[in-house]
Formats: C-alpha cells, sequence, structure tokens
C-alpha cells in the first residue's frame, strides 16, 4: 500500500490513480469513513482523463492509528504532507462533511498556493455546535450522545447512524444494506481512539476564519434534508462565508449524497472541475 510518512511519523494511506500530468482532483472524506467513500467519484473522474489522489485521514481507514496527533491541525498538516510529497498543484480539492472542515482548515494553514479551486460537500463549516456568533447550530448533548455511542458500542452505533446518515429513515427511502455494511465496515477499520477525539474536530471547530481566507472559486453543495450536518448552519453559511462562493443545493438529499445522489454529484464536479 502507498504511504506518506507524516512530521511525526505517522503513516497516512493514499490513493493515487491517473497520469501524473493530468489535472488533480484531491478527496478529503467524512466520519468516521475512508477514502473508499468517495469511490463512485474517483472512478469517475478517473474514467474522464483527471488524476484523482485521496488518503485516509489518521486514525481512520488504512492510516496509522496513534494516540496523538487526532485533532484538525494535524489533520491539515496531514493532508499538507500528502500534497507536497505527491507534488499536486492546481488541485481542486473536494471535502466531504469532517473533510470539508479539513479543507478549509488545510487552505487556513497552508494558503492555497497549490489549490485551483474547492468543492465543499455537506461540509460541517462553519461550525456544527451553537457559538456567539452562529447561535443556529446543535446543542452540545447531540455530540456528548454521539461519543457515548462511539464509547459504548461504537459497532452498532455506527450501523444505526447509517440509516439516517443515508436518508433511509424517510417514507419510501428502502433501506439499501450494501451502503450500510459499506458504512459500518469503513467505520470499524478506524481506530476508536482516533475517532471518538475527532468528534470534537467536526463538531466545536470553529472554521470561519479559514473560510474565509479561500480565494478561490468555491462551490458548495449541500442537501436540504442532511439530517447530519444541518444545510441552515452549514452550506448555507458557508456560502456567504467564502468570498464569491457558489451554493448548489440537492433537493432532498441526506448527508451521504455521494452514494446517493452520485450521478448528480459526479456531474457536479466533472462540470466544476473542467470550468
Amino acid at each position: 500500500m502507498s504511504h506518506v510518512t507524516a512530521a511525526d511519523g505517522t503513516r497516512i494511506f493514499f490513493k493515487d490513480w491517473g497520469p501524473k500530468e493530468a489535472p488533480v482532483v484531491v478527496f478529503s472524506h467524512g466520519w468516521p469513513l475512508s477514502s473508499d467513500a468517495w469511490d463512485g467519484q474517483m472512478l469517475f473522474l478517473l474514467q474522464h482523463g483527471f488524476r484523482v489522489v485521496a488518503h485516509d485521514r489518521r486514525g481512520h481507514g488504512r492510516s496509522d492509528q496513534p494516540g496523538q496527533g487526532n485533532d484538525m491541525d494535524t489533520y491539515a498538516d496531514d493532508l499538507a504532507a500528502v500534497m507536497e510529497a505527491l507534488d499536486l498543484r492546481g488541485a481542486v480539492m473536494v471535502g466531504h462533511s469532517t473533510g470539508g472542515g479539513e479543507v478549509a482548515h488545510y487552505i487556513g494553514r497552508h494558503g492555497t498556493g497549490r489549490v485551483r479551486k474547492v468543492v465543499l460537500v455537506g461540509a460541517v463549516p462553519p461550525i456544527m455546535a451553537s457559538t456567539a456568533e452562529w447561535p443556529g447550530g446543535l446543542d452540545i448533548s447531540v455530540f456528548d450522545g454521539i461519543r457515548k455511542g462511539v464509547a459504548d458500542n461504537r459497532s452498532d452505533f455506527f450501523l444505526q447512524l447509517a440509516i439516517p446518515f443515508f436518508g433511509m429513515n424517510r417514507e419510501g427511502v428502502a433501506v439499501n444494506e450494501g451502503l450500510r455494511q459499506s458504512f459500518w465496515s469503513q467505520g470499524m477499520m478506524g481506530s476508536i481512539v482516533g475517532q471518538y477525539a475527532c468528534i470534537r474536530e467536526f463538531s466545536e471547530v470553529d472554521y470561519t476564519a479559514d473560510l474565509r481566507r479561500i480565494d478561490v472559486p468555491t462551490l458548495v453543495i449541500h442537501g436540504d434534508d442532511d439530517q447530519i450536518v444541518p444545510i441552515g448552519h452549514a452550506g448555507a453559511l458557508t456560502a456567504k462565508i467564502v468570498p464569491g462562493a457558489t451554493l448548489k443545493v440537492y433537493a432532498g438529499a441526506p448527508h451521504g449524497l455521494a452514494a446517493t445522489h452520485q450521478d448528480q454529484l459526479n456531474a457536479d464536479l466533472l462540470d466544476f472541475a473542467r470550468g
């Protein structure tokens, strides 16, 4: 397997498909998943002439499972290590959910020297929890419940979380057992230590300053039936904070729209990356 070694010695797994000279799209995945969550997008863009790169966040997937560094500063620096090791330039960076925070914080810490465009999909910025600046978020008790679920029985917690994640609890929507099991298996590959620590990073870290540093064309995509990261305190706010950002709302789409609305997202990513 391919790995980049981070500053503290942690090995970060990555996929790198396509010609080195092709335009590159870099993907950051959500919690508690891995880069496999982007398979539908990566295959599609590869087939349309792009180089596609995605890594597993430390403590997730096939990357190392250290007891330290499970915080957004380090996640952003790990992403920078991948970008630098592969010498990626002119990249379109795509982040889903926690990965959207990671992309924003990468830019906040490392700038856009290697970045051409940004796509934030169902992303957690500016912040999921309510704050004085952004009071319309979720109560901290929601995230304490997630912590309890992970600590008590993360296997069952992941199985149950997949249902609203993909909108399978909505009227007329059948349970897709393949998607549910894929979510579970990706989650169970990760470290309980890293996943538990990451809950704070996707819920209580404020990415507002990072969003204001984004100075490249930005597309914000969010489902209006996202039960995990509600659009009103996430994508809708982000599109107002990032200078010149475009918001595209997917009607009826859940949080896991990369799977449930794969064709629509693939077409939008291709159009935006080519533009």
